[in-house]
């Protein structure tokens, strides 16, 4: 019986360890992806902020 709880303990903490790796590998992939959409947001934009402020912009002119 102690053999038992042994080797399901071993397995238990293999798999943490394999979990843990894996979520590293997981954030690194996601951190490049988070700076790639940074850097590719920022060349998009022309440093304005965005085409949802010139859409306003537009529409305030009409009005007034």
């Amino acid at each position: 019986m102690l053999w038992i709880l042994l080797l399901l303990l071993i397995l238990v903490v293999f798999g943490f360890g394999f979990t843990m790796q894996t979520l590293w590998w997981v954030a690194a992939v996601l951190l490049v992806v988070w700076i790639v959409g940074f850097a590719m947001r920022g060349r998009g934009s022309g440093g304005r902020g965005g085409g949802r402020r010139g859409g306003g912009r537009r529409y305030s002119r009409s009005r007034g």
